[in-house]
């Protein structure tokens, strides 16, 4: 059931294990792995990555695959097949781990075991031992600050990330972050050397999410889906009742009184799902709010060019505020306007560039009001979306973001005995 395969001529001497407790065929969180580790292994490292599986087939995991041409060598996977169950599929998987990736350790001596704030932090314990007599560094890796922490699962997500960043701090040799402002936010809470911590962000592989390649197919499957002549709003990714979307719903149902011609086209999956398609038939809204599967990744650039503009409308709460938002580099990639609400993570990507039509809160007023001025400007979208790729092309390619990250591990210096490292100095 379980094998690994272990390269006869290695390209170079670094290897990197990833660690996470995402289920890789069905998680909508999975992109940011597959492309991370792509772009290593682009740079000659040699990259695996732990993982849950709850179907026997993964299908395609990486933009690469499906162009079917490669001149590197591929990362590999090792996936733990368990059926998702909340609490459980990720303690089953932190409990295989904890016998595996010793073992895996001794056997390959990797340079780098990347893992997350979560319950799988379990299985780094045995591999602290091991690190006196082997190369392999430790480095806790940091894509979000807990969310949705309410009820007994949220509870449990938020002590494992506050037990991940302790032991990282007295114990790994790497700390790394999504962006400069959560970096200062975690460093004032766990009271650590934020000079010690490397950031690497959110990335879009822009020969993926290329406007000029998805035109035709996002005219098409407008005209497909009946929404010709339609303005769509599009919201993809997670589905929860933290994100606006509740809010963006509201203020669909208040301009569809006045203008039938404005759809909320919703993208994607996650635990509010029910809930939303159950306001939607109760406010009678069928036509003016889509809501959609999710799609397989690549098939996501087709979904964005059928819009007129995107939205994001996370509301302004701590969790919120620093992070590095995949959807919204996405819609700038692909030259989509984008609404936003006005917190700190969208202002540090976007600026005071047209491409943001900013809203002061995630109230369905003011995203009516944001949506009516892009519907009344719609001649002038096309222009005002130019400026996201080029943010992209300058900050937010893979290649600049792995690069990022090369830098911060070849970095650490293995001299630093890991006790001292990522306290206050």
């Amino acid at each position: 059931m379980f094998s690994f395969r272990v390269e006869e001529e290695p390209m170079n001497d670094k290897e990197i294990v990833w660690v996470t407790e995402l289920i890789l065929d069905s998680s909508l969180h999975k992109t940011t792995y597959f492309e991370i580790l792509t772009n290593l292994s682009k740079k000659g490292y040699h990259t695996l990555l732990f993982g849950m599986r709850s179907r026997k087939n993964l299908g395609p995991v990486t933009t690469e695959e499906n162009s079917g041409s490669r001149s590197f060598d591929p990362p590999r996977f090792f996936f733990v097949p368990v059926r998702y169950l909340p609490v459980i599929a990720p303690a089953i998987h932190a409990l295989v781990l904890t016998f595996l990736l010793p073992a895996y350790i001794v056997r390959s001596n990797p340079d780098f075991v990347i893992m997350s704030p979560d319950i799988s932090i379990i299985s780094s314990i045995p591999v602290l031992f091991l690190s006196k007599f082997k190369k392999t560094k430790l480095i806790l890796d940091i894509r979000s600050t807990p969310v949705d922490t309410r009820g007994l699962r949220g509870s449990l997500v938020k002590f494992c990330f506050n037990i991940s960043v302790l032991i990282a701090r007295r114990f790994f040799s790497g700390i790394t972050i999504i962006t400069p402002m959560m970096r200062k936010e975690v460093s004032g809470k766990f009271s650590l050397n934020s000079k010690r911590i490397g950031v690497w962000s959110s990335g879009v592989s822009i020969e993926l999410f290329d406007p000029k390649g998805w035109d035709r197919q996002g005219a098409e499957l407008r005209t497909k889906m009946g929404l010709s002549g339609k303005f769509v709003v599009l919201y993809h990714g997670w589905f929860s009742t933290s994100r606006g979307i509740n809010e963006t719903i509201e203020a669909i149902r208040m301009l569809s009184q006045s203008n039938s011609d404005i759809v909320f086209f919703l993208l994607g999956s996650g635990p509010s799902v029910l809930e939303l398609k159950s306001i939607v038939k109760k406010e009678n809204i069928q036509t003016n709010v889509i809501i959609h599967d999710n799609v397989e990744y690549e098939n996501v650039p087709k979904y964005i060019a059928l819009c007129n503009v995107g939205i994001v409308p996370l509301p302004d709460i701590p969790y919120w505020r620093f992070q590095s938002p995949l959807k919204l580099l996405e819609y700038l990639a692909m030259g989509k306007v984008v609404i936003l609400t006005d917190i700190p993570a969208h202002r540090s990507i976007i600026g005071e560039e047209e491409c943001g039509i900013y809203i002061s809160s995630a109230k369905p007023i003011e995203i009516a009001k944001a949506i009516e001025y892009a519907y009344h400007n719609k001649e002038k979208l096309e222009e005002w979306g130019k400026s996201g790729p080029t943010i992209i092309g300058l900050n937010y390619t893979w290649e600049k973001i792995v690069r990022d990250l090369e830098n911060y591990l070849l970095s650490i210096d293995e001299t630093v005995a890991l006790g001292a490292k990522y306290g206050k100095e």
